[in-house]
């Protein structure tokens, strides 16, 4: 089976080898790894270009922001599952693309999610929050739980099937599309039980309270967009839902 990794980036220079290494360092081989810069003006190019051997496609072009570069990279994919790692991000370790692989196979399921670290953008051995998902049952999503996104491999005919990130969302993109595979067109989904992947802290929707509020809107807009109703307390669930990732 191949695997396609796309990561896209800008202005990345700070933290995109890391994430480069990660992704070449996987004891799974039959990996496409594919890069969707746009058009960085530091030194993330440089650094691309170092490992540009290693790397299946590279594009740097302007863009519409962070989902349409995703969306390029899944349209450039030609795996059969496909993981998107964005240069703030990194894999644990060398084994997390075959133990993906392994349990996509053992449970005969379309999508793969694991657990995800928040860590410290300067000391990454600092873990500042703990996002353990748990098994998916279909329903969850109306108590405010999703899977962190960096850790969710879908399988390219998915995408086929039921489309790509809907560019009207600027944050919760990726909300909205695991809602739509998971809830609306229920696919079937595998639970890896481990972290799998770090990411430094700042994120874009958590930046501020007011980031959140508009957040918050988004979700909303995610559930509108599917043609689906949520719970009176599902949107208010999904950030408070977050709160015990800093006590775990």
């Amino acid at each position: 089976m191949k695997v396609s990794i796309v990561t896209v980036c800008y202005n990345s220079a700070e933290t995109i080898e890391n994430t480069l290494i990660s992704v070449l360092s996987q004891s799974y081989t039959n990996i496409e790894y594919i890069i969707v810069d746009g058009q960085s003006t530091d030194a993330t190019l440089e650094i691309i270009g170092r490992y540009k051997s290693r790397l299946s496609k590279v594009i740097s072009e302007p863009d519409n922001g962070i989902y349409d570069a995703i969306n390029k990279g899944i349209l450039l994919a030609s795996g059969e599952l496909v993981g998107v790692l964005n240069s703030d991000d990194f894999y644990v370790n060398s084994t997390v693309i075959e133990e993906v692989v392994n349990e996509l196979r053992r449970q005969n399921a379309d999508c793969v999610y694991g657990d995800l670290q928040y860590v410290d953008r300067q000391d990454t051995n600092i873990v500042k929050r703990n996002w353990v998902s748990g098994k998916y049952e279909h329903g969850l999503f109306f108590k405010g739980w999703m899977p962190p996104h960096p850790t969710f491999f879908i399988k390219n005919d998915c995408y086929k099937k039921y489309g790509l990130f809907n560019l009207k969302l600027k944050s919760a993109a990726d909300y909205e599309l695991m809602l739509r595979m998971l809830h609306l067109h229920q696919i079937k989904a595998a639970y890896l039980p481990k972290v799998l992947v770090k990411m430094r802290v700042g994120g874009k929707s958590n930046i501020s309270l007011m980031n959140r509020i508009k957040a918050n809107r988004e979700d909303k807009l995610a559930w509108d967009i599917n043609g689906i109703k949520p719970k009176f307390y599902t949107l208010l669930m999904k950030p408070l839902s977050k709160l015990g990732q800093f006590f775990s």
